[in-house]
C-alpha cells in the first residue's frame, strides 16, 4: 500500500484520533468536492491567473502602461500589439495587465475591511437583541435601501476622486450585507444548548460572541464575500468610468473603457479589451463563489 493511499485513508477516517486529523480531513473532503465542480475549478483558475498577472505585471507587460507614441495611436490588434493601442499610442495589453493590480488591490482591501465590520456588527446585533439589534439593523437597513453604486458615488463625491477614497466608499456600502447574514446566523445559534452551557460555565457575553458565534458565521460570510467580488469589481469600474476612481494615467479598467467609448464604433478594441477583462475576472469570482457555496453550505451539501 502506497504512502498516498495511507494518507488518504488517514484523512478520510470517520473516527479521527486528534483535532488536527479531523480538521485536515474536513479540508480534504471540501477540496475534493470543490475539485469535482468544473465551473468552480474554472473560476479558481481565472482567480489564480489574476493573481499571477498582478504579481508579475512588470515582467509580463511587453510595453510601458504609461508611456506611448502618437505615431502608434489607435492601432488595431496585431502581432506587435496583441490588444491594439489607445488614443495616445499606449499598448492596451500592457495597461490591462497593470490594471489587474489596481483591481486586485481594490477587491482585496474592500473585502478585508467590509467583511469583518459586517460580521462583528451582525453578530452583536443578533446576540444581544433588543435596542442594540434595532439600532444596528436600522442603520443597516438605511444603507441597504439605496443602490450600492449610487451610494458609493455620493461618498466618493464627498471625499474626492482617487483609489483610496473609492475603497472607503465601496467599503461603506458593502458591509451591511455581511451584517445581515451574520445576524441571521447568530439568531439561530444564540439559543443553542452549547451556548447555554458556556453561559453556565461563566463565559461572558463578549467571549461567547468572539469565541463561539463569530467562527460559526465565518463560512456564510466567506461565501458571500467571494460572490460579492464581482460586484466590487463592477462598482470600482463604474467609479473609474465616471472619473471618480483611479486618476489618469493609472491603467484602471473602468477609466480605460471611459476613454475608449469615444472610439467604440471605429476603434472597438480600445474599450472592448478592458471590458473583456472585467467580464472574465467577474465571471471567475462568481463561478468560484458558487462552487464554494455548494461546498461550505450544509444546506447545499444535503441536497
Amino acid at each position: 500500500m502506497t504512502l498516498s493511499v495511507l494518507s488518504r485513508d488517514w484523512l478520510l477516517d470517520e473516527n479521527p484520533e486528534t483535532r488536527l486529523q479531523a480538521k485536515l480531513g474536513q479540508s480534504y473532503r471540501m477540496t475534493r468536492a470543490l475539485m469535482r465542480n468544473p465551473l468552480a475549478v474554472l473560476g479558481l483558475v481565472i482567480i489564480l491567473a489574476l493573481l499571477v498577472v498582478a504579481a508579475f505585471a512588470p515582467w509580463l507587460a511587453p510595453y510601458s502602461p504609461i508611456e506611448g507614441s502618437l505615431s502608434n495611436r489607435l492601432l488595431p490588434p496585431s502581432a506587435e500589439h496583441w490588444m491594439g493601442t489607445d488614443e495616445l499610442g499606449r499598448d492596451i495589453l500592457s495597461r490591462v495587465i497593470h490594471g489587474s493590480r489596481i483591481t486586485l488591490y481594490i477587491v482585496l482591501l474592500v473585502a478585508v475591511l467590509s467583511a469583518p465590520i459586517g460580521l462583528v456588527l451582525g453578530a452583536v446585533a443578533g446576540y444581544f437583541g433588543g435596542w442594540v439589534d434595532r439600532a444596528l439593523m436600522g442603520v443597516t437597513d438605511v444603507f441597504l435601501s439605496m443602490p450600492r453604486l449610487i451610494l458609493a458615488l455620493a461618498f466618493v463625491a464627498a471625499l474626492g476622486p482617487g483609489i483610496g477614497n473609492a475603497v472607503i466608499a465601496i467599503t461603506i456600502t458593502a458591509w451591511p450585507v455581511y451584517a445581515r447574514i451574520a445576524r441571521a446566523e447568530t439568531l439561530t445559534i444564540r439559543n443553542s444548548d452549547f451556548i447555554a452551557a458556556v453561559r453556565m460555565l461563566g463565559g461572558s457575553h463578549w467571549r461567547i460572541v468572539a469565541r463561539h458565534i463569530l467562527p460559526l458565521c465565518l463560512s456564510s460570510t466567506i461565501i458571500r464575500v467571494t460572490l460579492d467580488m464581482a460586484g466590487i469589481i463592477l462598482t470600482a469600474a463604474g467609479l473609474g468610468f465616471i472619473g471618480l476612481g483611479a486618476q489618469p494615467p493609472a491603467p484602471e479598467w473602468g477609466a480605460m473603457i471611459s476613454r475608449g467609448r469615444t472610439f467604440i464604433l471605429d476603434q472597438w478594441w480600445v474599450a472592448t479589451m478592458p471590458g473583456f477583462a472585467i467580464v472574465v475576472v467577474s465571471l471567475g469570482f462568481c463561478l468560484f463563489g458558487d462552487g464554494l457555496r455548494d461546498v461550505l453550505d450544509p444546506r447545499q451539501r444535503s441536497k
